[in-house]
């Protein structure tokens, strides 16, 4: 199983590095960012499990930092990093959306401790998913195509993989416009108007809808105002072959 992305958001270099350490000693992924504009890009990035952030953060604070993600993330696991005594700081981070705290100076073993409490009580987090079951036909993630036995196989694009993966990853869970926005072109969904997205999902639902002979079923529901979801009948499989 791969190691889950966990991003440390910390100016202090020793906090930051020994936090780093003692996740990889764990089997975590450390993602290292120094101030909270390049944090707060490195956990708009797909994939991460979980983020630990400092409030007291050079070019963007931790405060902004978390409502931007709960913005775009609305169940990415933050744990806020706060200092001994700051108790104003943990009660307006728990207020913003973060999932707990740790207080300085903190043990290595309490905050890895607190980092897999954290995500055992997180079930939306994403999911590994290799390969994708629609209906009849399968769609292969490593090698982008859509295989059927009612058609020859369909290649899909980049951005439409993507697209499917970020899907299957959060199956269950509505995923909003401006998390694809943010996760897959990197850009703020806030006052873009575009239809990139939708005509991603437009042309990924003809592919399904071919690869299975049937344009009336919902491979990809639209959840009016909300955003996009996959279907009941569509099924993710994880690298142990599972559902």
């Amino acid at each position: 199983m791969a190691a889950i992305p966990v991003v440390v958001i910390e100016d202090e270099v020793a906090i930051r590095e020994g936090v780093a350490t003692a996740l990889r000693h764990a089997g975590f992924e450390a993602i290292e960012a120094a101030d909270g504009a390049v944090g707060l890009d490195a956990a708009r990035r797909s994939g991460v499990g979980l983020v630990l952030l400092d409030l007291m953060l050079p070019k963007m604070d931790g405060m902004q930092v978390l409502k931007e993600l709960r913005r775009t993330h609305a169940t990415l696991p933050v744990i806020v990093l706060t200092a001994r005594g700051a108790e104003d700081e943990r009660v307006a981070g728990l207020r913003a959306g973060a999932d707990d705290y740790v207080v300085k100076p903190f043990s290595a073993r309490e905050l890895v401790a607190r980092v897999e409490a954290v995500l055992r009580r997180s079930p939306e987090r994403p999911a590994e998913v290799v390969r994708i079951t629609v209906g009849v036909a399968q769609v292969d993630l490593g090698r982008r195509e859509i295989f059927s036995p009612v058609c020859e196989a369909q290649a899909l694009s980049e951005t439409e993989c993507s697209i499917l993966t970020h899907l299957a990853a959060n199956h269950g869970r509505v995923i909003s416009r401006d998390e694809l926005l943010t996760r897959l072109w990197g850009l703020s969904g806030s006052g873009i108007e575009t239809r990139t997205v939708d005509m991603h999902v437009a042309r990924l639902r003809a592919k399904l809808a071919t690869a299975n002979g049937d344009v009336d079923e919902e491979y990809i529901v639209t959840v009016r105002g909300k955003g996009y979801m996959l279907g009941s009948s569509v099924k993710a499989v994880g690298p142990d072959g599972t559902d």
